[in-house]
């Protein structure tokens, strides 16, 4: 792989470049091992530059935004972390009811920013740990609300470094599903259609929901949210619950007393500890109740 030539690329696109970054820093769950180089992507044109010569040069890499759905391994990643922040995280507003935000916006300053405009329909989003680009390609929801209720469009980047855009009706906008989990494209940003409403209302509905998060969620150890994917007319933490595995550890990774759904750091935790203790749960789940547990947490290996 030509690391140095992509990184020297990096750097003459006005890109910031470190080299042995631990990965444990820009992930949830704060585990992983150092990757090979990190870039700070600064613009969509960088990002596209960079995504052409990593594929014509054979240069692994992965795009990074907040973390807050992925699981490092412990030897770290033999390749590039392409940085989604910097220029990538302005959040406008588009006439008087839609908001442009770059993919590596915070979820949780967009929903800020549609209160501060009185604008209505992200209430759901807030609280929610992760990046604009991570929750469009996941579609990510909470409470009832999910990404495909509220995104017209979207922006994106190729795996060759073309430019395109994509309709929301074109995005195959499932639960936790899209199509760019499928194409290898990279969203660069994303328009919400919202609607004007009363700030007091909107500003009541996010900090009731702010406080059943803190009430019901392990907020106080690191994680990745919610580890499991909803089964069909079940839920996972009460699966898990109803297993007797409320509070299993494996090394610092605990099922969580507060929330069985939840997978957490306990302290000291290793990657290793969180993937033994993913897939024990989901066999004991699985002898018990019959039901199959989806992980929702993306593992990203050390090497292809």
């Amino acid at each position: 792989m030509d690391i140095n030539g992509a990184c020297a690329l990096a750097e003459q696109l006005g890109c910031g470049v470190s080299f042995d970054v631990p990965l444990s820093e820009h992930c949830t769950f704060r585990t992983g091992g150092n990757c090979s180089a990190m870039i700070e992507v600064a613009s969509e044109q960088a990002l596209a530059k960079l995504a052409a010569y990593c594929k014509e040069n054979g240069v692994r890499y992965f795009v990074l935004g907040k973390g807050s759905n992925v699981l490092f391994d412990d030897r770290g990643f033999d390749g590039i972390i392409l940085h989604i922040a910097g220029g990538l995280s302005a959040i406008s507003l588009v006439g008087e009811d839609m908001i442009l935000a770059g993919a590596g916006a915070n979820l949780i300053k967009v929903c800020a920013f549609a209160l501060e405009n009185s604008l209505s329909g992200m209430e759901f989003a807030y609280g929610i740990p992760g990046s604009v680009g991570g929750a469009v390609f996941m579609n990510a929801g909470a409470y009832g609300g999910e990404i495909r209720d509220i995104i017209s469009k979207a922006s994106a980047v190729t795996a060759d470094g073309g430019f395109i855009e994509v309709d929301s009706r074109d995005m195959q906008l499932g639960y936790r599903h899209s199509c760019f989990m499928e194409n290898g494209d990279v969203v660069t940003s994303a328009l919400f259609k919202l609607k004007k409403g009363d700030k007091a209302e909107i500003k009541a509905r996010m900090e009731e929901l702010m406080g059943r998060r803190r009430e019901k969620q392990p907020l106080e150890y690191p994680s990745a949210g919610s580890t499991f994917k909803r089964p069909e007319g079940k839920f996972a933490g009460k699966l898990i619950q109803d297993s007797g595995l409320r509070g299993y550890s494996i090394g610092g990774a605990q099922v969580s007393e507060k929330h069985c759904g939840f997978v957490i750091n306990k302290g000291g935790a290793s990657s290793a500890d969180v993937l033994a203790l993913i897939k024990h749960i989901q066999k004991t789940v699985l002898e018990k109740t019959g039901t199959e547990l989806e992980c929702e947490v993306r593992y990203i290996p050390y090497s292809e």
